[in-house]
């Protein structure tokens, strides 16, 4: 995954004074999220304190700063130091994937934190509500989630989550600290499962897995799918199986039961939480992706020097040599291979075109606007459009009019663009003013 740097946070910040301010910031879990929030947090300007439970963790974690901020960190225990969060203004949670686990610390750094500090999770998709069950009343308060992207300090995308009880100072804190000390796009989304970025890029992956067995079973090559998949639609050259490789099937097999226990009934990923048998066997056996030399692909290095490339070919279970991709009568045009009469258009119009319709379907169940999404998408997958910037590139008319000749149900968000009369979802005055289609009909500024 990657970045856009160039592109404008998702909200504007008030010039007036903060209510509240955040100048330091304490980090419970010196993982690969901790340790890069600190390298962050400290190459801002801010003072930074590291706990883990294993001192050898934190050490890397300082390791891991510029030469000219480390001395802005502290690092020690979870054990010795805890009590010394209370001269922090933001304390920042990044331990484990675990509910439990969570909710255990949390209690901890609750009795030990000052009034007027802000508290967050950093969890990628567990929701708010299950952490914030039965706390205090001021945790609940000024708790949040503060989910980052991978690498911290490359990743433009800063999701900001509140609780049902979080006041809005907290999350006013939270963003001006995103946009102005870190420079991150932030966007603000709501307390659902996997939030905005991830419930819409797992859902293209997992669901993806799926729908390619088809187009493999009929002799469509990975490279062709990733290909496809790639510059024609807009994203990454890593398309499908590169992502997954990149991520690994090991954080893709959590996610999908994370998204089994919590996504909403009726809801269309449930039906692709689970890997299919090849997938699985991969994934049974450790064959991850990067980070275990190999996944759906791998480079090998011969005798010669020179490196050979191979993929995993999920019809016979072997390894092969890469081939070239197919891309004969793939439009240049960007998306219009979603129009093609060809394998690789009816392959696009599936995997990504069935993303962008799941997208579609999620304001405002996710967030109360369209931009967050787009935003959530460009600067956390990299895609050139976000959903709806996508949709409208296409051309919405012509969309609604496809999915009608297949009898298809139109997602929610094109629905109510139909029915407002609005030919796209956004509009651009001659003075620059940009405007979005929102979920009740209406129209409103994009914030800047």
């Amino acid at each position: 995954m990657s970045t856009i740097d160039s592109a404008e946070p998702a909200r504007r910040i008030d010039s007036a004074e903060p209510a509240r301010r955040i100048d330091s910031v304490a980090i419970i879990g010196a993982g690969t999220m901790g340790a890069g929030i600190a390298a962050a947090s400290a190459a801002a300007g801010c003072r930074v304190l590291v706990l883990d439970t294993d001192p050898e963790a934190a050490q890397r974690a300082l390791d891991g700063v510029d030469a000219d901020a480390q001395g802005l960190v502290e690092i020690g225990t979870v054990d010795d130091r805890l009590d010394d969060i209370a001269g922090y203004d933001w304390v920042c949670e990044a331990v484990i994937e675990d509910l439990a686990t969570k909710r255990e610390l949390f209690e901890r750094l609750e009795a030990a934190r000052s009034d007027g500090s802000v508290i967050s999770s950093n969890t990628s998709g567990i929701p708010l509500r299950q952490i914030s069950d039965g706390m205090s009343e001021r945790f609940r308060h000024d708790v949040a989630i503060t989910h980052f992207f991978n690498p911290v300090r490359v990743m433009k995308l800063f999701e900001l989550v509140p609780g049902e009880d979080t006041e809005p100072e907290v999350i006013d804190a939270f963003a001006r600290f995103g946009a102005e000390r870190l420079g991150k796009g932030v966007v603000h989304a709501k307390d659902t499962v996997n939030f905005i970025g991830n419930r819409i890029g797992c859902f293209f992956m997992l669901s993806g897995l799926h729908m390619a067995k088809p187009f493999l079973a009929d002799g469509t090559s990975q490279e062709t799918i990733d290909a496809v998949l790639g510059a024609p639609v807009g994203l990454p050259p890593t398309g499908l199986y590169g992502l997954i490789d990149l991520i690994g099937l090991d954080v893709m097999e959590l996610v999908g039961a994370n998204l089994a226990q919590n996504l909403p009934a009726g809801d269309r990923g449930l039906e692709f939480t689970a890997f299919p048998a090849a997938e699985q066997g991969m994934a049974d056996r450790g064959q991850l992706g990067r980070k275990t030399g190999g996944g759906f692909s791998r480079r090998t290095k011969l005798d010669d020097g020179s490196r050979k490339a191979e993929t995993f070919d999920l019809v016979t279970g072997e390894w092969r040599p890469a081939s070239a991709p197919d891309l004969e009568g793939v439009p240049a045009d960007l998306g219009e291979v979603m129009f093609a009469d060809s394998p690789q258009g009816e392959l696009a119009r599936h995997i990504f075109g069935g993303t962008l319709a799941y997208a579609a379907d999620l304001v405002p169940e996710i967030a109360d606007d369209i931009a967050n999404v787009d935003n959530a998408i460009r600067w956390g997958f990299n895609w050139v459009h976000g959903p709806f910037e996508m949709l409208d590139h296409l051309g919405p008319a012509r969309v609604i009019d496809f999915l009608r000749g297949i009898d298809a149900p139109l997602p929610a968000m094109l629905a109510t663009l139909e029915a407002s009369g609005q030919p796209t979802f956004y509009t651009q005055s001659a003075d620059g003013t940009r405007t979005q289609l929102m979920p009740d009909g209406t129209v409103a500024p994009v914030e800047s």
